[in-house]
Protein backbone atom coordinates (compact mmCIF):
# COMPACT_ATOMS: atom_id res chain seq x y z
CA UNK A 1 0.00 0.00 0.00
CA UNK A 2 2.70 2.16 1.40
CA UNK A 3 4.40 1.60 -2.40
CA UNK A 4 1.31 2.31 -4.08
CA UNK A 5 0.69 5.70 -2.40
CA UNK A 6 4.67 6.35 -3.23
CA UNK A 7 3.65 5.79 -6.80
CA UNK A 8 0.55 8.05 -7.11
CA UNK A 9 2.17 11.06 -5.61
CA UNK A 10 5.37 10.78 -7.88
CA UNK A 11 3.07 10.52 -10.69
CA UNK A 12 1.29 13.44 -9.31
CA UNK A 13 4.30 15.62 -8.36
CA UNK A 14 5.50 14.80 -11.90
CA UNK A 15 2.32 15.66 -13.92
CA UNK A 16 2.24 19.13 -11.67
CA UNK A 17 5.58 19.88 -12.67
CA UNK A 18 4.99 19.05 -15.90
CA UNK A 19 2.18 21.36 -15.88
CA UNK A 20 4.26 24.40 -14.51
CA UNK A 21 6.54 23.95 -17.50
CA UNK A 22 4.36 23.90 -20.03
CA UNK A 23 2.72 27.50 -18.41
CA UNK A 24 6.41 29.05 -18.07
CA UNK A 25 6.45 27.91 -21.97
CA UNK A 26 3.16 29.32 -23.28
CA UNK A 27 3.69 32.42 -21.15
CA UNK A 28 7.10 32.89 -22.68
CA UNK A 29 5.81 32.03 -26.34
CA UNK A 30 3.26 34.89 -26.26
CA UNK A 31 5.80 37.43 -26.14
CA UNK A 32 6.44 36.67 -29.76
CA UNK A 33 2.15 36.62 -30.84
CA UNK A 34 1.91 40.58 -29.11
CA UNK A 35 1.92 42.96 -31.86
CA UNK A 36 3.37 46.43 -31.77
CA UNK A 37 0.21 48.79 -32.43
CA UNK A 38 -2.22 46.33 -34.06
CA UNK A 39 -3.79 42.74 -33.55
CA UNK A 40 -1.40 40.19 -33.95
CA UNK A 41 -1.69 36.40 -35.44
CA UNK A 42 -2.28 34.12 -32.61
CA UNK A 43 -2.22 36.60 -30.34
CA UNK A 44 -3.47 35.56 -27.23
CA UNK A 45 -1.72 38.37 -24.70
CA UNK A 46 -1.85 41.77 -24.57
CA UNK A 47 -0.57 43.61 -27.21
CA UNK A 48 3.29 45.49 -26.66
CA UNK A 49 3.33 48.44 -24.61
CA UNK A 50 3.76 51.90 -26.21
CA UNK A 51 3.17 54.08 -23.33
CA UNK A 52 3.81 54.22 -19.03
CA UNK A 53 0.63 53.71 -18.00
CA UNK A 54 0.59 49.89 -20.04
CA UNK A 55 3.95 49.49 -18.69
CA UNK A 56 2.17 49.27 -15.76
CA UNK A 57 -0.87 47.45 -16.79
CA UNK A 58 0.73 44.46 -18.29
CA UNK A 59 3.45 44.25 -15.22
CA UNK A 60 -0.16 43.98 -12.94
CA UNK A 61 -1.88 41.75 -15.74
CA UNK A 62 1.32 39.63 -15.26
CA UNK A 63 1.51 39.33 -11.32
CA UNK A 64 -2.04 38.97 -11.09
CA UNK A 65 -1.75 35.80 -13.61
CA UNK A 66 1.20 34.22 -11.23
CA UNK A 67 -0.64 34.73 -8.38
CA UNK A 68 -3.56 32.69 -9.95
CA UNK A 69 -1.60 30.05 -10.95
CA UNK A 70 0.33 29.40 -7.96
CA UNK A 71 -3.62 29.14 -5.56
CA UNK A 72 -4.55 26.95 -8.87
CA UNK A 73 -1.52 24.72 -8.30
CA UNK A 74 -1.45 24.84 -4.51
CA UNK A 75 -5.37 24.03 -4.32
CA UNK A 76 -4.43 21.28 -7.37
CA UNK A 77 -1.90 19.76 -5.16
CA UNK A 78 -3.95 19.71 -1.88
CA UNK A 79 -6.73 17.57 -3.77
CA UNK A 80 -4.34 15.24 -5.28
CA UNK A 81 -3.03 14.85 -2.09
CA UNK A 82 -6.77 14.15 -0.20
CA UNK A 83 -7.54 11.91 -2.97
CA UNK A 84 -4.35 9.61 -2.89
CA UNK A 85 -4.20 9.87 1.15
CA UNK A 86 -6.68 9.87 2.46
CA UNK A 87 -9.55 7.79 0.19
CA UNK A 88 -11.38 4.91 1.72
CA UNK A 89 -8.89 2.14 0.81
CA UNK A 90 -5.29 4.37 1.89
CA UNK A 91 -7.33 5.44 5.15
CA UNK A 92 -9.96 3.13 6.31
CA UNK A 93 -10.30 4.87 9.72
CA UNK A 94 -11.05 8.57 8.89
CA UNK A 95 -9.80 11.15 11.46
CA UNK A 96 -12.75 12.56 13.47
CA UNK A 97 -10.48 16.09 14.00
CA UNK A 98 -13.51 19.11 13.57
CA UNK A 99 -11.25 22.01 14.26
CA UNK A 100 -7.06 23.01 13.86
CA UNK A 101 -6.76 26.47 15.40
CA UNK A 102 -3.03 27.34 13.27
CA UNK A 103 -4.99 25.91 9.99
CA UNK A 104 -8.08 28.05 10.73
CA UNK A 105 -6.02 31.25 11.26
CA UNK A 106 -4.14 30.76 7.98
CA UNK A 107 -6.60 30.49 5.69
CA UNK A 108 -8.17 33.57 7.23
CA UNK A 109 -5.16 35.60 7.16
CA UNK A 110 -3.49 34.49 3.78
CA UNK A 111 -6.22 35.57 1.76
CA UNK A 112 -6.23 38.90 2.98
CA UNK A 113 -2.92 39.19 2.85
CA UNK A 114 -2.69 38.64 -1.23
CA UNK A 115 -5.82 40.55 -1.67
CA UNK A 116 -3.35 43.30 -0.15
CA UNK A 117 -0.83 42.73 -2.44
CA UNK A 118 -3.46 42.52 -5.21
CA UNK A 119 -5.35 46.07 -4.01
CA UNK A 120 -2.07 48.10 -3.19
CA UNK A 121 -0.99 48.05 -7.00
CA UNK A 122 -4.65 48.15 -8.41
CA UNK A 123 -5.24 51.15 -6.59
CA UNK A 124 -1.63 52.79 -7.87
CA UNK A 125 -2.53 51.74 -11.06
CA UNK A 126 -5.71 53.26 -11.21
CA UNK A 127 -4.51 57.09 -9.79
CA UNK A 128 -2.07 56.94 -12.71
CA UNK A 129 -4.80 56.44 -14.79
CA UNK A 130 -7.10 58.67 -13.50
CA UNK A 131 -4.96 61.61 -12.59
CA UNK A 132 -4.28 63.47 -15.70
CA UNK A 133 -0.72 65.39 -15.85
CA UNK A 134 0.39 68.51 -17.26
CA UNK A 135 -0.25 68.21 -21.16
CA UNK A 136 2.14 68.95 -23.68
CA UNK A 137 -1.09 68.33 -26.47
CA UNK A 138 -4.84 68.54 -25.86
CA UNK A 139 -6.80 66.90 -28.98
CA UNK A 140 -10.54 66.10 -28.71
CA UNK A 141 -12.15 62.80 -30.10
CA UNK A 142 -15.77 62.79 -31.00
CA UNK A 143 -17.14 59.65 -31.95
CA UNK A 144 -20.19 59.98 -34.75
CA UNK A 145 -21.81 57.25 -36.52
CA UNK A 146 -19.07 55.87 -37.40
CA UNK A 147 -16.26 57.88 -37.11
CA UNK A 148 -14.13 60.23 -35.44
CA UNK A 149 -13.50 64.01 -35.52
CA UNK A 150 -10.48 65.07 -34.34
CA UNK A 151 -9.76 68.77 -32.92
CA UNK A 152 -6.53 70.30 -31.90
CA UNK A 153 -7.12 73.39 -30.07
CA UNK A 154 -3.61 74.10 -28.56
CA UNK A 155 -2.00 73.66 -32.87
CA UNK A 156 -4.54 76.12 -34.36
CA UNK A 157 -7.34 74.83 -33.96
CA UNK A 158 -8.34 72.85 -37.06
CA UNK A 159 -10.27 69.93 -37.11
CA UNK A 160 -10.39 66.86 -39.34
CA UNK A 161 -12.71 63.40 -39.95
CA UNK A 162 -10.91 60.03 -40.18
CA UNK A 163 -12.93 57.29 -41.56
CA UNK A 164 -12.14 53.69 -42.31
CA UNK A 165 -10.49 53.05 -45.69
CA UNK A 166 -12.15 49.68 -47.06
CA UNK A 167 -8.74 48.59 -48.89
CA UNK A 168 -6.18 49.90 -46.37
CA UNK A 169 -4.45 48.01 -44.17
CA UNK A 170 -4.70 46.14 -41.46
CA UNK A 171 -8.09 45.04 -42.23
CA UNK A 172 -10.85 47.43 -40.85
CA UNK A 173 -8.08 49.55 -38.90
CA UNK A 174 -6.86 51.87 -41.43
CA UNK A 175 -7.73 55.33 -42.47
CA UNK A 176 -8.05 58.26 -44.39
CA UNK A 177 -6.45 60.83 -42.17
CA UNK A 178 -4.84 59.63 -38.87
CA UNK A 179 -4.22 61.17 -35.26
CA UNK A 180 -1.26 62.27 -35.38
CA UNK A 181 1.02 63.04 -31.85
CA UNK A 182 4.76 63.65 -30.74
CA UNK A 183 6.88 61.07 -29.47
CA UNK A 184 7.55 61.34 -25.75
CA UNK A 185 4.81 64.20 -24.88
CA UNK A 186 1.99 64.03 -22.46
CA UNK A 187 -1.46 63.95 -24.81
CA UNK A 188 -4.53 64.71 -23.28
CA UNK A 189 -7.23 63.40 -25.23
CA UNK A 190 -10.50 64.87 -24.54
CA UNK A 191 -13.40 62.73 -25.32
CA UNK A 192 -17.43 63.64 -26.28
CA UNK A 193 -20.04 61.89 -28.78
CA UNK A 194 -22.70 63.85 -31.68
CA UNK A 195 -25.09 61.11 -31.01
CA UNK A 196 -25.08 57.79 -29.06
CA UNK A 197 -22.56 56.85 -26.49
CA UNK A 198 -18.97 55.50 -27.87
CA UNK A 199 -15.78 54.26 -26.82
CA UNK A 200 -12.14 55.72 -27.83
CA UNK A 201 -9.71 52.45 -26.89
CA UNK A 202 -5.89 52.29 -28.01
CA UNK A 203 -4.61 49.02 -26.61
CA UNK A 204 -1.04 49.77 -26.71
CA UNK A 205 -1.59 53.16 -25.21
CA UNK A 206 -3.67 51.69 -22.25
CA UNK A 207 -6.29 53.71 -22.79
CA UNK A 208 -10.16 53.37 -23.10
CA UNK A 209 -12.81 55.77 -22.17
CA UNK A 210 -16.48 56.40 -22.60
CA UNK A 211 -17.53 59.61 -25.81
CA UNK A 212 -21.05 60.27 -24.39
CA UNK A 213 -23.00 63.27 -25.92
CA UNK A 214 -23.29 66.30 -23.41
CA UNK A 215 -20.41 65.25 -21.55
CA UNK A 216 -16.25 65.55 -21.80
CA UNK A 217 -14.65 63.02 -20.46
CA UNK A 218 -10.38 63.27 -20.67
CA UNK A 219 -7.43 60.38 -20.56
CA UNK A 220 -3.86 60.62 -21.31
CA UNK A 221 -0.84 59.05 -22.61
CA UNK A 222 2.47 59.08 -23.20
CA UNK A 223 3.74 57.12 -26.47
CA UNK A 224 7.24 55.97 -26.17
CA UNK A 225 7.55 54.67 -29.42
CA UNK A 226 7.04 55.93 -33.04
CA UNK A 227 5.28 54.23 -35.28
CA UNK A 228 1.38 53.53 -36.17
CA UNK A 229 -0.98 52.41 -33.21
CA UNK A 230 -4.57 51.11 -34.02
CA UNK A 231 -7.63 51.21 -31.28
CA UNK A 232 -11.46 50.63 -32.16
CA UNK A 233 -14.51 52.22 -30.75
CA UNK A 234 -15.52 49.46 -28.19
CA UNK A 235 -18.80 50.55 -27.08
CA UNK A 236 -21.86 49.11 -29.34
CA UNK A 237 -22.95 52.24 -31.51
CA UNK A 238 -25.07 51.07 -33.98
CA UNK A 239 -24.98 48.73 -37.12
CA UNK A 240 -21.77 50.02 -38.77
CA UNK A 241 -19.92 50.22 -34.72
CA UNK A 242 -17.12 47.47 -36.57
CA UNK A 243 -16.39 49.64 -39.00
CA UNK A 244 -15.11 52.54 -36.75
CA UNK A 245 -11.14 52.61 -36.54
CA UNK A 246 -8.98 54.96 -34.46
CA UNK A 247 -5.82 55.11 -36.16
CA UNK A 248 -2.78 57.05 -34.19
CA UNK A 249 0.29 58.16 -35.88
CA UNK A 250 3.42 58.73 -33.41
CA UNK A 251 6.20 60.71 -34.86
CA UNK A 252 9.26 62.95 -34.07
CA UNK A 253 8.73 66.43 -32.53
CA UNK A 254 10.44 67.85 -35.69
CA UNK A 255 7.67 65.52 -37.94
CA UNK A 256 4.75 66.40 -35.94
CA UNK A 257 6.02 70.58 -36.03
CA UNK A 258 5.73 70.21 -39.71
CA UNK A 259 2.86 68.06 -40.33
CA UNK A 260 0.63 70.74 -38.07
CA UNK A 261 2.05 73.57 -40.52
CA UNK A 262 0.37 71.27 -43.57
CA UNK A 263 -2.54 69.67 -41.41
CA UNK A 264 -3.23 73.96 -40.99
CA UNK A 265 -3.68 74.43 -44.74
CA UNK A 266 -5.55 71.19 -45.55
CA UNK A 267 -8.09 71.19 -43.16
CA UNK A 268 -8.81 75.07 -42.90
CA UNK A 269 -11.16 75.34 -45.57
CA UNK A 270 -12.93 71.64 -44.41
CA UNK A 271 -15.92 72.42 -42.46
CA UNK A 272 -17.18 70.85 -39.84
CA UNK A 273 -18.73 67.72 -40.90
CA UNK A 274 -22.92 68.02 -40.03
CA UNK A 275 -23.70 64.56 -41.79
CA UNK A 276 -23.71 61.35 -40.74
CA UNK A 277 -21.28 59.38 -42.51
CA UNK A 278 -21.39 55.29 -42.70
CA UNK A 279 -18.07 53.74 -42.74
CA UNK A 280 -19.79 50.75 -43.05
CA UNK A 281 -20.86 51.35 -46.26
CA UNK A 282 -17.41 52.60 -47.45
CA UNK A 283 -16.11 49.47 -46.72
CA UNK A 284 -18.94 47.62 -48.99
Amino acid sequence: MTRWMGQGMSQASRGLLGFAAAMVVLLAAGAAFAGLGQPSPWEYKLQESASPVMDNIIWFHELLFWIITVITVFVLGLLIVVAVKFNAKANPVPSKTTHNTLIEVIWTVAPVVILMAIAIPSFKLLFQQLDVPKADITIKATGKQWYWTYTYPDNGKFEFDSLLVADKPPRLLGVDNEMVVPVNKIIRVQTTAADVIHAFAVPSFGIKIDAVPGRLNETWFKATKEGMFYGQCSELCGKDHAYMPIAVRVVSEQAFAAWVEEAKKKFASVPGNSSYASAGAAAR
